[in-house]
């Protein structure tokens, strides 16, 4: 039987400068998702429906409830406490200001 073993990260505290790096990761993280859905044949539907491949959440981030932001935010939380807990550092440069 598969049994999940994921890096430890309870230990990683993130630092408050990464808060910002946390809300853009979160975002991107809908949009890969809502753009691989889409090319998929998924459009919106106010009732998630797979069989007729329609989704609730296939709206902006920005109009998502926060129940759906969190899981967003959950995802893009790991990813930086695993880059943090195997030793790498997050370091924003002035060059990197434009997106």
């Amino acid at each position: 039987m598969y049994q999940p073993e994921p890096i430890d990260t309870s230990k990683v505290i993130l630092p408050k400068v990464l808060e910002e790096l946390l809300e853009l990761l979160s975002y991107n993280t809908h949009e890969v998702w809502a753009q691989h859905r889409l090319q998929e044949g998924w459009v919106y539907g106010e009732e998630r429906d797979d069989k007729n491949k329609r989704h609730p959440c296939l709206i902006p981030y920005e109009d998502l409830s926060e129940t759906e932001k969190a899981y967003d935010r959950n995802t893009a939380r790991e990813v930086l406490k695993v880059i943090m807990a195997l030793g790498f550092k997050i370091e924003k440069t002035k060059d990197s200001d434009s997106q």
